[in-house]
């Protein structure tokens, strides 16, 4: 027999951690010479120069013979970590992208090594049972009083909402339901604010559902009165309702009045579901989790954990009261799910995800939550919200900037006194472009915003003072 080519070890089996072990020690050379590289929250000089950088330092980046594997990593990681918005950097602060515990990036270390497909048990027998527990623990932080809560693993909120719209428009209509040639079936109507994220709208398209009808929020909430009046007018000439809410909004942070809009949506029989990938986290502390009461009153709920629960990309759920709502997603390929495997006691989750393929996106989560525990992850909320607070106090103590509003989650828009729109966006672009800052922008009805969203819980008073002065030195006087 021909011997394999080197750099073709495998990960898993006895033998793959020796195999690992010194890969590993060029990746994190690798890692920490890039971002010596860098010496900052983003490349410096803009997409083309990270292009060409990239370019000159990897091609041919499919050559007739390869280089070997430790050449291999460490020229396409060091290239990575050099052009990477880092955000563990206290300066990267642009978008709902945190940095991960170096804990849960271990742990999916592992995962990539074992490799289980979670669409078969006969793929993942541990990884099906740990994805169950853990899951069902989560779910029942965001439903307390349910007998049996469950949570779908999802790539993000994204994926999240198009689920959710989907059970929505299932039970609207059951399967087997006959149709009445009298009172011909309406679709779902679903209902959101003008702060709704993008993925709602995108999602009904998908589903093809009619668009949505988008409530105005001037005020960055969604409020009660509005969707009365809407679900009143909707009443004899719509036909099922589902009312989405946010708790943690894109552009600020703002969480919509979950108990109110429970209330309005019971009144009315509509369904009711609340994206919290952004919010959802409050539940981990003691000092924020009421600002999310109302959650358990969801139909659905979804959360990310690659947002405020600092997991590597991706770390999603779906939560539901119990598994009833989940039936729909019911699936059966008989090279995954027969039906007598199932009977015989073998899990079945091919019903658990629209994915077939999927990663044990959970063994990070439950590595993070057995390690952290709850209040562990709760002062780190609280840390990460209490430097959003200090930040708006900076703001608002400098004379030369405005505060938007003081923030509800950890996301602080501002701006230089009288800077107008074009301005605020050169100033921005000009920080990225040359790899001081990484700040995010918002529209809002008062025009255009800075936005700062702080993920890292590390992050010290004097990098936010830094961050100011960053701005400041690159506004026109």
């Amino acid at each position: 027999m021909t011997v394999p080519p080197a750099g073709t070890a495998l990960a898993g089996g006895t033998s793959g951690p020796r195999a690992l072990r010194p890969l590993l020690d060029t990746v994190l050379d690798a890692l920490t010479t890039g971002a010596e590289d860098r010496a900052g929250p983003l490349p410096p000089g803009g997409p083309d120069t990270v292009t060409r950088a990239v370019r000159d330092a990897c091609h041919p980046v499919f050559p007739d013979h390869g280089t070997g594997p430790h050449a291999a990593l460490r020229t396409l990681v060091h290239t990575l970590a050099a052009g990477a918005a880092d955000p563990a950097d206290p300066h990267c602060a642009a978008h709902l992208h945190c940095p991960p515990l170096a804990l849960a990036t271990a742990a999916d270390l592992a995962a990539c090594a074992l490799n289980p497909s979670m669409d078969s048990w006969d793929q993942a027998p541990a990884a099906s049972a740990l994805e169950a527990l853990t899951s069902r623990a989560l779910a029942a932080l965001v439903y307390p009083q349910a007998t049996d809560p469950d949570a779908l693993i999802t790539t993000g909120g994204t994926e999240s909402n198009q689920l959710a719209l989907l059970l929505a428009r299932e039970a609207a209509a059951p399967a087997g339901t006959a149709p009445d040639p009298h009172r011909p079936a309406r679709p779902l109507q679903i209902v959101c604010g003008a702060n709704a994220h993008h993925s709602i709208p995108r999602s009904a398209w998908l589903l093809g559902l009619p668009e949505p009808l988008t409530l105005p929020t001037p005020d960055g909430i969604l409020t009660p009165d509005t969707v009365h009046t809407c679900l009143a007018n909707l009443a004899g000439r719509a036909g099922p309702v589902l009312l989405t809410a946010t708790a943690g909004t894109t552009d600020s942070g703002a969480i919509d009045p979950l108990a109110a809009l429970a209330d309005v949506a019971a009144q009315h029989g509509a369904r009711f579901h609340i994206d919290a990938a952004y919010g959802g986290a409050l539940l981990f502390s003691d000092t924020h989790r009421s600002a999310l009461h109302g959650l358990a009153r969801a139909h659905t709920v979804g959360l990310d954990l690659h947002k405020l629960g600092w997991q590597p990309v991706a770390a999603g759920l779906l939560a539901v009261p119990g598994p009833a709502t989940l039936a729909p997603l019911a699936h059966q390929a008989d090279y995954l799910n027969a039906d007598d495997d199932t009977e015989a006691g073998l899990p079945d989750l091919l019903s658990r995800s629209l994915r077939t393929t999927r990663r044990p996106d959970i063994l990070k989560i439950a590595v993070t939550l057995k390690a952290l525990g709850r209040h562990g992850l709760g002062e780190l909320v609280d840390h990460t919200l209490a430097a959003a607070q200090t930040l708006a106090d900076l703001i608002e103590a400098h004379p030369r900037y405005e505060l938007h509003s003081r923030p509800a989650l950890s996301t602080v828009l501002f701006r230089p006194t009288g800077a107008d729109d074009t301005t605020l966006a050169t100033i921005r672009r000009t920080l990225l472009t040359d790899g001081q800052a990484v700040l995010g922008r918002a529209t809002t009805p008062t025009g255009l915003w800075l936005k700062a969203t702080l993920l890292n819980p590390h992050t010290q008073p004097g990098d936010l003072t830094t961050l100011l002065k960053l701005v400041e030195g690159h506004t026109p006087r």
